[in-house]
């Protein structure tokens, strides 16, 4: 689909989407898509059909803000399962065998010392291998796919950070295997590229049990929260009311303008007209007297007299530069 009309493209927004389960990112996305009449359509980083929760769209000329949002920390609510351990290591997989020590789930306690050193042991900066059926490419495939046609797909350890790993309720059960159960209710803070499955996985592991993921929401993703977030069904029902001329990218509702959520995520240059021009040229400008000074990792949001976003800025060599113009020249 095009986008419609003629002129100068959109500005477009951010849209923080509550996804629901069974649909894939892409799924959302095309959805998304038909909705605001552009191909113009991105998010910033994926949700397992499974999961359900904050998913981060850019829509319009916001696209190009996402590469610099996928970094992002996450939080999530999740149900991990002991006692059982799945193909995927979450519930869409396949029961693997009986695994671990024979009392199993039965003999850990919620209270206890084992689960909480094992779960201490997965805070802060450790080594994680993804899931075998995760998104990695792998000689140019996805690792899932070369899993499901039977691979053996062994994937590195990477670093990554847990800021969080609480539990805040559990219950007792019988798996689909036969075997007890205990599921703990998990509340998660993650470093971008984190898999929770794993986390879930590893648990298991270090409790002799075998465990797996049953459950899982997004909660956050940087500063934006489930709070503000639009179920899709909700956004399409409210697009479908408002008829074909609602279909545009600037018309999506809960559509965040790219001055507002760049000001979320980011610290906030202002500029005058000048150097706002300067900016939308790519030219750099005199660093700022005070305020915040951005990096190649945190670059700075500039913006106008008006209130509108020029570019992501950062200092360079005693001067600003911009690392990202998203206003015409």
């Amino acid at each position: 689909m095009s986008r419609r009309g003629s002129g100068p493209e959109p500005a477009g927004g951010l849209l923080v989407v509550d996804k629901p389960g069974g649909m894939t990112s892409h799924d959302v996305v095309a959805r998304v898509r038909r909705l605001a009449g552009t191909r113009r359509v991105g998010h910033a980083g994926t949700l397992d059909p499974m999961a359900t929760g904050v998913l981060l769209l850019g829509v319009g000329r916001a696209t190009r803000l996402l590469t610099h949002l996928v970094g992002a920390d996450k939080a999530y609510e999740a149900v991990v399962r002991l006692g059982e351990a799945t193909t995927t290591d979450d519930a869409e997989g396949e029961l693997l065998p009986d695994v671990g020590t024979a009392a199993g789930a039965r003999g850990v306690d919620p209270d206890g010392s084992a689960l909480a050193d094992a779960l201490a042991a997965l805070r802060g900066p450790i080594s994680q291998v993804p899931s075998a059926v995760s998104a990695i490419k792998v000689d140019g495939r996805r690792a899932y796919a070369r899993a499901r046609d039977g691979e053996e797909v062994a994937l590195a350890a990477r670093p990554v950070v847990v800021s969080a790993l609480e539990v805040r309720g559990t219950s007792r059960g019988t798996g689909a295997s036969g075997r007890p159960v205990l599921d703990l209710d998990v509340r998660a803070v993650v470093s971008s590229g984190t898999y929770v499955r794993a986390l879930a996985r590893d648990l298991g592991a270090a409790l002799g049990t075998g465990g797996h993921l049953t459950a899982l929401r997004r909660t956050r993703v940087g500063p934006y929260d489930i709070a503000g977030a639009a179920p899709l069904a909700d956004l399409a029902a409210a697009v479908d009311a408002r008829g074909d001329a609602g279909r545009t990218p600037d018309a999506l509702p809960g559509l965040l303008p790219l001055a507002r959520a760049a000001a979320a995520a980011f610290g906030v240059r202002h500029v005058d007209d000048a150097e706002a021009a300067d900016l939308a040229h790519g030219r750099r400008i005199a660093p700022a007297e005070d305020g915040p000074t951005g990096t190649p990792e945190r670059p700075v949001a500039a913006l106008d007299p008006a209130g509108e976003l020029v570019a992501l800025v950062r200092d360079e060599d005693g001067r600003t530069r911009p690392t990202l113009v998203l206003r015409p020249a």
